[in-house]
């Protein structure tokens, strides 16, 4: 949903974003693109760093957009337009999800050079565009329908996904550079902190630069929505809520004036009151489904009217419910509610008697 508070920060750029193909410069070099996405949110925020490896001067690509002809063909208008005549030396992904590291095999191949990103997303990846563990197929529909999506149409459409992911993730690269938490990667002679964040992908890794007092964000902190946090099949007992607000105190200690360059939404500052409003957030949605647990026992199915006041479509379902049984996991691992499985084969929730 979006942020009611959002009056708290500051967009430095107003209104002002990058047209397809162009950029714009955020400090001198640093630039900022934009690619378009096929669903309601709509946009990825991608970013050009300049950059010196070998002896050569070039430029280091943070996130890659999704596989499809219109991202190739944006890409290219920035090679042409963008570049100064330099190449792309190597290619950065802050985590596996697709229109982030979607096209890192198509660009690591086209300018020869290595992805950059965590192990356990890289590894991610590779399982995924083979398999779509999560993101649709029979797992997934089998996953969803444990939790009370009971609609045979929407179930259908789940399973039909099984190439969901391999769609935008066709390929990923054959190696990598390790990012790790805590490790700095020199970037055009400036250090650049890789702080590794959970709970929205199996280890995301954002970017800060002290010295510019910038941070890319990636997924972990954006400025208009809250960051998906799901419960996937292949994990279904896993708690990401609780992981994903333990990792926002990783970022509180950054200077109160630092630029965040969130990979949706626009470039802002406050990334303290950012944090605290997502605290907040959560907290209100973790008390609402406690109040509806408290009430009768439910299933995350039966949470969607509850956390989600808006009508969604099926891709916003599937992550709605990943959401749901989030929120429930944090309550139940804290021993506020307990689980059960109904004779129909129903997770549902409940106050403890």
């Amino acid at each position: 949903m979006a942020n009611p508070h959002e009056s708290e920060l500051h967009y430095p750029f107003g209104d002002q974003v990058p047209g397809p193909g162009r950029v714009a410069d955020i400090v001198p070099g640093v630039r900022w693109l934009r690619m378009g996405l096929p669903f309601a949110l709509d946009h990825i925020n991608l970013w050009l760093l300049e950059d010196r490896i070998d002896g050569v001067d070039g430029w280091t690509i943070v996130d890659c957009g999704i596989t499809n002809d219109a991202t190739r063909e944006a890409w290219e208008q920035v090679f042409a337009r963008e570049l100064q005549g330099r190449p792309v030396l190597r290619v950065i992904a802050t985590h596996m999800h697709p229109d982030h590291i979607g096209l890192a095999h198509w660009l690591t191949e086209r300018w020869n050079c290595r992805l950059w990103i965590s192990a356990t997303d890289f590894n991610g990846a590779r399982l995924a565009s083979q398999s779509t563990t999560g993101f649709g197929g029979e797992r997934a529909a089998a996953f969803f329908a444990s939790h009370g999506m009971t609609d045979p149409e929407a179930i259908a459409k789940v399973r039909a996904r099984a190439n969901y992911y391999a769609g935008m993730v066709p390929k990923v690269p054959d190696n990598y550079r390790r990012l790790m938490d805590g490790m700095v990667v020199d970037i055009g002679g400036r250090a650049w902190r890789c702080i590794a964040g959970y709970g929205h992908a199996p280890e995301h890794m954002a970017l800060a630069c002290e010295e510019l007092k910038l941070l890319i964000s990636g997924d972990m902190v954006l400025p208009r929505i809250s960051t998906n946090v799901s419960v996937y099949d292949l994990e279904p007992e896993s708690d990401p809520l609780t992981l994903y607000l333990d990792s926002l105190s990783r970022y509180e200690s950054l200077a109160a004036d630092t630029l965040v360059l969130p990979s949706h939404g626009k470039p802002f500052t406050g990334l303290q009151a950012r944090i605290r409003q997502l605290r907040e957030h959560h907290d209100e949605r973790l008390a609402d489904v406690m109040s509806s647990c408290a009430a009768k026992p439910c299933h995350a199915a039966d949470l969607l009217d509850v956390l989600f006041r808006r009508k969604l479509d099926l891709h916003q379902t599937t992550f709605a419910m990943g959401e749901a049984v989030a929120h429930l996991h944090a309550l139940w691992y804290q021993g506020q509610l307990v689980r059960t499985r109904g004779d129909d084969g129903v997770w549902r929730f409940a106050a403890p008697e």
